[in-house]
């Protein structure tokens, strides 16, 4: 798993952002995680976790699914919001097929930043 380093400095109000994007999604479903990205040209794509019989699919994943069909290239920043005390490794490898250098921002349920995957 991807180690979340604590955050050294606020979110940007662009990052924050993304955070909210991906709080709504988890609770509008009761999901177990919500996601968010933002791509290069500063487009979001939120979702949330789908745990079906047939497919289960992280909501970074997602999120980073959803950004790829629309045409992405790049992605600028990624947000998780979870109760999980580490980024899932799906999720991660996702979003770096986009972008090695992104960061990934991953927050508790309440919205409070725990930290940031930066590699």
């Amino acid at each position: 798993m991807p180690e979340i380093f604590p955050a050294a400095a606020e979110l940007t109000a662009e990052d924050q952002k993304l955070v909210t994007l991906a709080r709504s999604s988890r609770a509008r479903v009761g999901a177990v995680e919500g996601a968010a990205v933002r791509d290069q040209d500063g487009r979001t794509y939120a979702a949330a976790s789908v745990a079906l019989p047939s497919l289960a699919v992280t909501a970074l994943q997602l999120a980073v699914a959803s950004a790829a069909a629309a045409g992405a290239t790049k992605l600028e920043a990624a947000a998780v919001v979870t109760e999980a005390s580490t980024l899932d490794g799906g999720g991660h490898a996702a979003v770096r097929d986009l972008s090695a250098d992104a960061p990934i921002h991953v927050a508790a349920p309440d919205g409070s930043l725990l930290g940031s995957v930066t590699a």
